[in-house]
């Protein structure tokens, strides 16, 4: 669907997706920087390189695009999904079971010396 024909009333929910290289320390500043610009634009982490934002409005989703274009570093890729709400509705999203995080002892383990 082409964003002409999206009616500017719609609400809006916009998918950035990355694949950025973290290869030296500028690349990974770069991807902090980005995720934090991200972050910084209303964007919440869905999975690790997928950020989603609401949008009231087409127009107000272009703005946020714009943003994004603004502050994607040099090197990577990165796309924009932009769905409507009663899109959006329709994701079917699967859960795994996750292992808890076993805790340390909070006291050390005693060593006895021979």
């Amino acid at each position: 669907m082409s964003y002409e024909r999206i009616n500017a009333y719609h609400i809006m929910w916009l998918f950035v997706m990355f694949d950025l290289p973290t290869n030296t320390k500028k690349q990974k500043k770069d991807y902090t920087t980005f995720k934090k610009c991200l972050e910084k634009d209303g964007f919440t982490m869905h999975q690790f390189s997928i950020y989603i934002r609401f949008c009231g409005s087409l127009e107000s989703a272009n703005v946020h695009i714009k943003r994004v274009k603004s502050f994607m570093p040099p090197a990577g890729h990165v796309s924009i999904v932009m769905i409507t709400d009663k899109q959006y509705g329709s994701i079917i999203n699967l859960w795994g079971y996750v292992e808890p995080v076993k805790k340390l002892p909070k006291t050390p383990l005693q060593l006895e010396l021979f």
